[in-house]
């Protein structure tokens, strides 16, 4: 047994220093944003963003959404989670666009989930009962944040709706938000230390 923690202690001390040699030689975060923390002003919520690797962030954020599938529609508050993999950075660098605060394009796999009690209005039940339901699919969304900090995010996806208290199907979700950055934002041209 001692040997196996031994072995196994090695290997994340090795791991470890490999990817921060991976990060620290350009490879890593270039235009990415390590942290963004989003309050959105529009329906009020909040998002917060944290930057993994070179074009991939994780994102969670309670906000308001627009979901429908077989069963209906609904509007209203739900829990959002996603991997984004920002896919032209270096586009829009190439013709000297804005690339602060995540501005850009991007694609991932997506899970957002919606309460009854939070939702501004639905034709998915009569109202006599609670529901909840999860959204998986792929989203594809645009993110813009000028110098100021103000920040545009929409998306719009296809997938999977996973009910508890009505049906499961298949369906489209949209999310919009308006908001500000409150976290400081990188540089406009990238910075190699």
């Amino acid at each position: 047994m001692k040997k196996f923690t031994l072995i196994l202690l090695f290997l994340s001390v090795t791991t470890q220093a490999q990817i921060r040699d991976f990060s620290e030689k350009g490879n890593g975060l270039i235009n990415l944003e390590r942290h963004q923390f989003t309050i959105n002003l529009l329906g009020p919520g909040i998002r917060y963003e944290l930057g993994l690797f070179k074009n991939v962030s994780a994102s969670t954020s309670f906000t308001p959404a627009f979901a429908r599938y077989q069963e209906g529609y609904t509007l209203g508050y739900a829990w959002h989670t996603r991997i984004r993999y920002y896919h032209n950075f270096q586009e829009r660098l190439d013709i000297n666009k804005n690339v602060v605060g995540n501005s850009a394009n991007y694609i991932g796999p997506a899970r957002s989930v919606f309460w009854e009690p939070v939702q501004f209005t639905d034709n998915i039940t009569d109202g006599s009962s609670d529901y909840d339901f999860a959204f998986y699919g792929a989203v594809y969304g645009i993110q813009r944040t000028n110098r100021k900090g103000f920040n545009i995010n929409a998306e719009v996806g296809y997938g999977y709706f996973d009910g508890n208290g009505v049906d499961n199907g298949h369906g489209f979700m949209v999310n919009f938000t308006f908001g500000w950055v409150a976290t400081k934002r990188k540089p406009r041209k990238p910075t190699f230390d």
